[in-house]
């Protein structure tokens, strides 16, 4: 990382090309986030199992494991707008799979298992493609207010796509809900097309992709400052992350809770993401305060975890989740932005998209295990369980801050 000096914020909606593209990302965060809503739920419904809800939670994670560095080549190579305008006809597909199993009442387990397979699959290119875009938008000084821009946009999402899932489900049913959801992808399809001269990039000499991605991981590899930002992205991951991706079995085991109490969750969780991306998007570029805030949001979200401990009630438990969802937002974003601000251009699609499998592949492991572990002993032990390991790993994070310092 390189030293940054007296730098000033400057918002991304200054800059013309952001601006034609942000309403495309606005309705395709509309439409994950219903489907993740949707799919979620099924699982709830169909098993009442935290097990299965956690299975399926780290189904539409776990392919970034595999995938994430193929895409994030490709994104280094090609037109990143065209991938996502892929990525929304896939998203489509599987939402209108999703509507017709539901209307014609043949939704099964095993249709649950593979639309969340494919939602991960979709998911592991969407998000290098989305992050390689950006960059390419806007110039570096607005690249906080980028990042946090669209960690604001994502979770703004988090409530009102949870919010009017649960309502079409309350007034028409589970099948027109997914289908609701095509038409946001189709919505956001429709401005990538209009768009023209957006993420294009210079012609470039091409390497094999196996070269490509080895060389990709060479510079990691020789880069100290990205190692550590990587290092607290894992921990971000296994902490908060995890739990947000447990609330339908949250919500199902220490409240008993219905639909209604699952969306009131995710809304708290989007509302808190949305501060947390707003605390980001006003920061400069200064690598400095960015590392402070990462570790203070880690910090606080252990001891938000240990309070989760003793909570019983919807609105105790709203709140914290609300806090907690800030918490790891604001660490989340606050490590895209210091793996953007420090990785050099020829290498951007392929360090974000390690940072991608880090980032979505901690919290599959962690929802896998921690759903299983919570059927066995409950969510208040497992919830005290992670605030005090997370509480050591920050701690040891920390002791090494002096290393990512030296590398700004």
């Amino acid at each position: 990382m390189s030293r940054e000096r007296r730098q000033v914020h400057r918002s991304a909606l200054t800059e013309a090309r952001f601006r034609r593209y942000f309403p495309a990302s606005i309705f395709s965060s509309l439409g994950s986030w219903m489907l993740r809503f949707l799919l979620g739920w099924s699982a709830w419904d169909l098993t009442a199992s935290a097990t299965w809800v956690g299975i399926v939670a780290a189904l539409m994670l776990v392919p970034t494991f595999v995938l994430s560095p193929y895409f994030g080549v490709l994104s280094d190579r090609v037109n990143p707008r065209y991938g996502l305008m892929v990525s929304m006809l896939v998203h489509a597909m599987i939402s209108l799979t999703g509507g017709l199993a539901s209307l014609f009442d043949s939704y099964s387990l095993t249709t649950l298992l593979v639309l969340a397979c494919a939602m991960g699959a979709v998911t592991s290119g969407h998000t290098p493609m989305r992050l390689a875009l950006v960059p390419l938008l806007v110039g570096r000084d607005a690249l906080p207010s980028a990042v946090g821009m669209g960690a604001m946009t994502f979770n703004t999402a988090r409530i009102i796509g949870p919010a009017v899932g649960a309502a079409v489900m309350s007034w028409h049913g589970t099948g027109v809900a997914y289908l609701v959801s095509v038409l946001m992808f189709l919505i956001s399809l429709g401005v990538l097309l209009s768009l023209r001269r957006v993420g294009t990039r210079e012609t470039r000499p091409r390497e094999g992709l196996g070269d490509q991605f080895r060389a990709g991981m060479a510079y990691v590899r020789g880069h100290v400052g990205i190692r550590l930002v990587f290092a607290f992205t894992i921990v971000n991951g296994l902490l908060g992350r995890t739990v947000i991706e447990l609330l339908p079995a949250i919500s199902g085991q220490i409240l008993q809770g219905d639909s209604k109490a699952l969306a009131t969750l995710t809304a708290c969780a989007g509302a808190g993401s949305i501060v947390g991306g707003l605390i980001v998007s006003r920061q400069s570029a200064d690598l400095h305060r960015i590392l402070t805030l990462v570790t203070g949001g880690l910090a606080v979200a252990t001891l938000l975890l240990l309070m989760m401990r003793w909570c019983d009630t919807l609105v105790l438990l709203s709140a914290l989740i609300g806090l907690l969802s800030l918490t790891v937002t604001m660490a989340g974003t606050g490590c895209q932005t210091l793996t953007h601000l420090s990785v050099a251009e020829a290498y951007r699609g392929r360090v974000l998209s390690l940072w991608t499998v880090l980032a979505m592949g901690a919290p599959a492991v962690g929802a896998a295990l921690v759903g299983a572990t919570a059927d066995l002993i409950g969510f208040p032990w497992v919830l005290a369980i992670l605030g005090v390991c997370g509480m050591i790993a920050v701690m040891w994070l920390y002791g090494r801050r002096d290393i990512l310092v030296e590398t700004i």
